[in-house]
């Protein structure tokens, strides 16, 4: 009787495992919708002058990395100052600082592989030469015109 039982369980467990591995359903339809909105705050103000600043200047490269496509826009001066100090409480509440060949790193995310799709900014030792490197994710479009 009980090895029965355990055959008798065979089957159910084969049938739950297959219904556990079916296909997948269709993902829902896409949602055009426009999102939400709301008036931008203080630090988006610094992520819209510093690419400004880096557009009007020629100061933008793109990276395409395993499927990224991405723009670069890097900014200095006063904007890169404002960017860098608006950072420290951001970056030491996330422990996202480091220092590197003589500069140090302030970012707006932890580096988790890399610095593909991290914003940051950096200034030498002395505190100086502030310059800060913002992330845009373009999509498949950037690559599309070469």
């Amino acid at each position: 009787m009980r090895h029965l039982i355990r055959f008798a369980a065979v089957p159910v467990l084969l049938a739950a495992a297959a219904c556990a591995h079916g296909p997948e359903a269709p993902p829902p339809p896409p949602n055009y919708a426009l999102p939400d909105a709301q008036p931008a705050g203080p630090h988006a103000r610094l992520y819209a002058d510093c690419i400004r600043l880096a557009a009007s200047a020629g100061h933008y490269r793109q990276v395409i990395d395993g499927g990224d496509e991405l723009l670069l826009f890097t900014c200095s001066g006063s904007i890169a100052e404002a960017f860098w100090a608006a950072l420290e409480p951001h970056s030491a509440a996330m422990d996202s600082g480091w220092e590197h060949d003589g500069r140090r790193y302030r970012s707006t995310a932890r580096v988790q592989r890399n610095l593909i799709g991290v914003d940051y900014c950096t200034v030498d030792a002395s505190g100086g030469d502030a310059r800060c490197v913002l992330t845009f994710k373009a999509g498949d479009f950037l690559i599309a015109g070469d």
